[in-house]
This record gives C-alpha cells, sequence and structure tokens, in this order.
C-alpha cells in the first residue's frame, strides 16, 4: 500500500517504489510513500491562490467555526489514530493519548481564541500614535493575515499533535498549509489529513499533504509564506540557509533539539515532598514515548550529597517497568521509532558512558517483553550519573533522544546556573525547591537561555501540569540550539502567520480601518 499526497485539492501518488513505514516492535512493513512525480510549485501556488483567498473572506469566528467542526470529525476518529500509534510508533495507550488527545485539546484551546476574536479580519496592535501638533494625523499598527502558505515540516516523535498544534493558529489566521510529516511516522498524520479532506469543511487549497521527501519544496517558497519546522538543528541550519530562503526572507520557525534539565534545590532532602516529586517527574520523563519528547529532562541537577539516595530511588522504580510490545498490557515503555533511532540512542549513549557512571540500564542486549530483539527497535530505559559536570565534554552536548537521563551533582548555586546553561538554549528547564531566594538566582541565571521554566514548590505539590508537558496557552520554543523559534502561547500563536505593519494617515482613516479588526486585549492579559 502506498499512502498518496494530497495537492492542488486532488489525491496524487508518488512514483517510484517509495520509503517504507514500518512496525518498530516487529519490523514488519506497513505501507509506503512517495512524494516522487508531484509538482510542489502548483501545490503552493494553489493554496496561496484558491485556500488563502477562501479562508481570508472568512472572519476569525468563522475560521474558528471550520476549526470546530475539524476538530469533532478528527474526535469521530480517535480510536484509529490509537491504532495507527501503536502500529507505527509502537505506542503504549499512555503515549498514544499524549499525543492525540494533546493534539485534540489544542484546536478546541484555540476554536475559543478564536470565536473571542470575533468578527473581525484582521488585529490592531496597541494605541494610536499622535504625530501632528493637532493630532489629526496619527499611526496606528495592524496586524494583517500574510498571503501565503504555511509550509510545515515536522518531527517524527508527534505525528498527531505536531500537526494540530501548527495547524490551528495557522487555519485560524486564515493562512492555508501544506504539511510534510516525517517519513517514519507519516501514517497518522495522513490519516488526519485524510478525514479532514473527507469530512469537506476545508475550502479547496486550505489544506495540502506531502508524504516523503521534501524534494525541492524550498526552492518554491516565497516572501509571503512561512516555513515551520521541528527536528534536528542540522536540518533547521539547511533550512536558514537555504539559498531561496535567504534570498525572499521567508520567516522560519524552528523548534530543534534541545538538552533540557530538572534542578533539585539544596533544600530538598531524600524523604521531602519535593525529593519524591522529582523522582515522578523523571520516571515519566525517561518512559513516556520511550523518552522521544522534545521536552524530556536530560540532565538531574542534583546536591551532590543527595546524587546517590536520588538515583537508587529512580533506579528501583525502573526494575520494575515493563520494557516491550505495547500489545501487552503489562508493558509501561515502548520502542524507540526505528532501527535507524536505535542505532543513533546507542550511539549517543555510548559517548556518554565514557564519562558517566550507570546506574541502571545501558545495556544494548537487553531483552523486550514479547519482541524480537533483532527486529524490534528497543533502546533499554538508562540512568547515568556524572560526578563531575564541570569538566564533562558529552553531558551537556549530546543528546540521546531516547529514554536515557543523566544525573549531574553540583556543589552551589553559581555551577547548577553555569551547567544548565552549557546545554546553549533549551525549551524547558524544571526547578523543585521551597526556597524563594534560591529560584530566584536561577530564574535570573537561566532564563535568557530557556524558553520555559518550570517552577515547582510544596504549595504546587502535584498539581503542577508537569516539566514536558507542553500547553496551548504558554509558549513553547527555546532560544540557541532549541531553535530560536516560538509556537503557541494563545493569541500569540497568530502573530507567526500575521504581518505587523503601520498606517500613518488622517485619524478618521484610522478609526474606520479599526473597524476591521478583533479586539486583542487578551493578547496583553
Amino acid at each position: 500500500m502506498k499512502l498518496p499526497n494530497y495537492v492542488a485539492d486532488h489525491w496524487r501518488e508518488g512514483s517510484g517504489p517509495g520509503a517504507p513505514l514500518v512496525d518498530p516492535v516487529t519490523g514488519e512493513e506497513l505501507a509506503r510513500i512517495s512524494s516522487e512525480g508531484v509538482d510542489l510549485n502548483n501545490a503552493l501556488e494553489f493554496a496561496r491562490t484558491q485556500g488563502g483567498s477562501a479562508l481570508r473572506q472568512l472572519t476569525y469566528a468563522q475560521r474558528a467555526d471550520l476549526l470546530a467542526k475539524m476538530g469533532d470529525a478528527l474526535t469521530a476518529n480517535r480510536d484509529e489514530y490509537f491504532r495507527l500509534s501503536l502500529l507505527n510508533l509502537g505506542a503504549t495507550q499512555a503515549d498514544a493519548s499524549f499525543d492525540v488527545d494533546g493534539a485534540l485539546y489544542t484546536i478546541k484551546y484555540y476554536v475559543k481564541i478564536g470565536r473571542a476574536l470575533a468578527e473581525g479580519k484582521m488585529l490592531k496592535e496597541g494605541a494610536v500614535v499622535p504625530l501632528s501638533k493637532t493630532g489629526v494625523f496619527a499611526g496606528q499598527h495592524f496586524l494583517v493575515p500574510t498571503k501565503g502558505v504555511a509550509v510545515f515540516i515536522n518531527a517524527f516523535n508527534f505525528p498527531a499533535w505536531g500537526f494540530c498544534e501548527k495547524v490551528a493558529p495557522a487555519l485560524l489566521s486564515g493562512v492555508p498549509i501544506l504539511v510534510k510529516p516525517a517519513s517514519p511516522t507519516a501514517w497518522l498524520a495522513h490519516k488526519m489529513v485524510e478525514d479532514v479532506v473527507k469530512s469537506g469543511i476545508l475550502p479547496p487549497g486550505a489544506i495540502s499533504l506531502v508524504c516523503g521527501s521534501a524534494r525541492e519544496l524550498l526552492e518554491h517558497v516565497r516572501e509571503e509564506d512561512i516555513v515551520s519546522f521541528t527536528g534536528s538543528a542540522d536540518t533547521a541550519a539547511r533550512i536558514r540557509t537555504h539559498t531561496n530562503v535567504v534570498r525572499g526572507s521567508v520567516r522560519v520557525n524552528i523548534e530543534a533539539d534541545s538538552i533540557n534539565s530538572a534542578i533539585l534545590g539544596p533544600d530538598c532532602a531524600p524523604g521531602t515532598e519535593l525529593f519524591d516529586l522529582l523522582v515522578k517527574e523523571v520516571l515519566k520523563e525517561i518512559t513516556l514515548k520511550a523518552g522521544q519528547k522534545c521536552t524530556t529532562i536530560r540532565r538531574v541537577f542534583l546536591p551532590r550529597q543527595n546524587v546517590k539516595a536520588f538515583g537508587e530511588a529512580v533506579a528501583s522504580r525502573l526494575s520494575t517497568m515493563k520494557v516491550g510490545n505495547p500489545r501487552n498490557s503489562e508493558v509501561k515503555v515502548g520502542p524507540v521509532v526505528n532501527k535507524a533511532q536505535q542505532s543513533a540512542c546507542l550511539e549517543g549513549l555510548k559517548k556518554l558512558q565514557s564519562e558517566c557512571l550507570v546506574v541502571f540500564g545501558g545495556n544494548e542486549r537487553f531483552e523486550p517483553v514479547d519482541a524480537d530483539p533483532q527486529k524490534s527497535a528497543f533502546v533499554q530505559p538508562t540512568l547515568l550519573s556524572s560526578n563531575n559536570g564541570l569538566s564533562a565534554k558529552y553531558v551537556h552536548d549530546v543528546e540521546v533522544f531516547g529514554p536515557v537521563v543523566t544525573l549531574v551533582a553540583y556543589d552551589d548555586t553559581k555551577d547548577v546556573i553555569a551547567m544548565t546553561r552549557w546545554g546553549n538554549g533549551s525549551l524547558v528547564s524544571s526547578v523543585f525547591s521551597n526556597d524563594p531566594s534560591f529560584l530566584q538566582e536561577i530564574v535570573l541565571g537561566i532564563g535568557d537561555l530557556h524558553g520555559r521554566i518550570v517552577a515547582v514548590d510544596s504549595s504546587v505539590g502535584s498539581q503542577h501540569t508537569g516539566h514536558g508537558n507542553v500547553v496551548p496557552s504558554c509558549l513553547h520554543g527555546g532560544p540557541g540550539r532549541a531553535g530560536g523559534g516560538e509556537e503557541l502561547a494563545g493569541l500569540r500563536a497568530l502573530l507567526l502567520y500575521h504581518r505587523r505593519f503601520v498606517v500613518q494617515g488622517p485619524v478618521n482613516c484610522l478609526k474606520e480601518l479599526s473597524c476591521l479588526c478583533a479586539d486583542t486585549s487578551l493578547l496583553y492579559s
């Protein structure tokens, strides 16, 4: 079976043998994908002229209604998405829920935002700026939807959520989308697009799908388009420096590798509530989706005197968790996405092991439950420990995109701030402490190199949303190595798909233009 592409309002099967999609547990081929022979330039042009034109005729509220219907159509097929998650990603029920249910929730969240924006067709930013002595000539900043295409080049780990969290604000803004899911797990995203197309909710050209290689796609983007990429820093660099992207100053939004961290404060001794809460959080991060989340904790910074006790607490719990075929109800940890990812994880793990002690796991030849290790793509959950993080070469630089976490000892606040910053820009860091002054020092010390900081004290307890959980109301993204891009954050996500400009003219003219605008007061609330 070869999955077709959807471009210019038609399903088109790519030529050639295509690339295989496989079950990471059994190694069985599930389907094939190919974009060969698909006219990518025509796909973009059709989206701009047909899809974009139709979407921009609608108000924000009307587009929110389209999103709501789209969310209903996807929710109706939730069970099928769980089935494909099991087949194509080797996802446990918890893994599939994190991806699929998170996707559906995100769409519903943006429906509410669109309805709050009501009948506007563009956004007004700030107050009128007087530019003359009498005030009859003034300036007003506006944001208008771009007339290009939002090109989404997505990652393999979240085929559902990665699709929906980008699609929702783009369509709400009136911008058509072209989705290029990561090849290894394209089946789930393909099915979701197929269900949206079958429903007939969106106008022709509002949604396009390319499965397989992106080929020369970037050669056809233009100055009004937006390219949003999630994946490796190396691929991100190639996108940013692509000749056509540079020539047209095409907007590029990137979310890339991230060596995220969690920090336990000096006040949290073994047996305290926060110590135990962080143990629980690390366990969740190392096992959920087999550690294949862009926000997963990679380093845990601990007061030196607490490293041994923390490692023992995590290891004792890991030892009870079964790793293997998610079809077995007792299994809690599934495989990584394919053999190539397994090899990459094991290669990175060897580098980390060269300068760290193994507290738990690290066995390349471990036996997964109900799976053939020769055919499957499992990586044993592994806990490492570094006693000298200040001189470590790989701990702060090598991201093993799998179930691997390193404990790092620290002696004082200055050192933990320095080591956290050596991640060179991260999506998220969490801090567990009841000491306000310690939290303040950490936030001031690392805030500029992090997109999100999760602070947990005893007043919050277990009510926090979680280190690795991205919510649509708050910023997702990070500087430096993490890509420098920004997504979500409520209404702010729409800004990526709008162009800011200022109109200078008569006050009466500005008032007339303001009648076309939605109320953006919630942007600043």
